[in-house]
């Protein structure tokens, strides 16, 4: 029985929890909803409910006083908004989902959705929201069941062709452009590149060792090479300034050692030369 519950937990054949505010967070039949929502009380991710507004909110596309409205001017005040939250948001830690619905529903409109990377960066951040406000609106801030939004958007609005437009019950992500997003989500990329570089970068002492040593073997074939090929022209160079200074060169062969019989004969030249020189 118990593993039969867990089967169905969250989906469609749950009669006491409600699938819609397990996979997206929110209801359209809210707190009179027939069925459970099981609130977390901790979770890494964050909804701020009806946080942004559409400068097209009555109608879409339309202004409030009834002018239509560039497309491109939409997109701009949504990534303001965007890059505004996101700034404010990433104090607590590090970002890896910031969601914002599209949608026209009243429990879904302006939803916005943050994912911290952990819990407690998610726990900070809504104690720092409680009593705020933005635009002059209160923010209303809770924790979130998703964690998985590929369960939560629709499929068809990514692919533009959701019938039930903006009141569709799942999320409608609007997205930003990809220079926005470079910006804003690159510079984690970028930090965890200098982290890997400074790791490899710090080496342990045994490697210097290791290095001076083979730099030293390097150093002595190199010079063996010298010896038997001839050398370089910063050898031939410093043999010559050994020459002309009267230095002995590095190169230059040791004399041979004369045998006894030589040197009983110097011996007895020498001797014979004293003993001449003391007549």
């Amino acid at each position: 029985m118990a593993e039969h519950l867990a089967s169905i937990f969250g989906t469609e054949k749950d009669r006491v929890n409600c699938p819609f505010y397990f996979k997206i967070g929110a209801c359209r039949h809210g707190d009179r909803c027939s069925r459970l929502h099981n609130r977390p009380t901790i979770s890494p991710t964050l909804v701020l409910s009806n946080m942004y507004q559409r400068p097209d909110m009555i109608t879409p596309g339309v202004d409030a006083q009834g002018q239509p409205i560039d497309p491109a001017k939409i997109q701009e005040h949504f990534e303001d908004f965007y890059e505004d939250i996101f700034e404010e948001l990433s104090k607590f830690g590090e970002i890896e989902t910031l969601n914002i619905c599209d949608n026209l529903a009243d429990h879904m409109i302006g939803n916005v959705y943050v994912q911290f990377k952990e819990e407690d960066q998610a726990a900070a951040a809504l104690q720092a929201l409680q009593g705020r406000y933005y635009s002059g609106r209160p923010i209303i801030g809770d924790f979130s069941p998703v964690t998985d939004f590929r369960e939560a958007t629709c499929r068809q609005y990514e692919e533009n062709n959701c019938n039930r437009g903006g009141y569709c019950n799942f999320m409608h992500v609007k997205m930003i452009g990809r220079e926005l997003r470079r910006k804003l989500f690159g510079r984690y990329s970028r930090r965890s590149m200098r982290g890997r570089s400074r790791s490899r970068s710090v080496s342990p002492p045994q490697y210097y060792h290791r290095r001076d040593k083979e730099r030293e073997r390097d150093h002595d074939r190199r010079d063996h090479r010298g010896r038997r090929g001839g050398g370089d022209r910063h050898g031939d160079r410093h043999e010559g300034e050994r020459r002309r200074h009267g230095g002995t060169s590095r190169r230059s062969r040791s004399p041979v050692r004369e045998g006894s019989e030589e040197r009983r004969a110097r011996i007895e030249q020498w001797n014979r030369e004293r003993e001449e020189k003391g007549q």
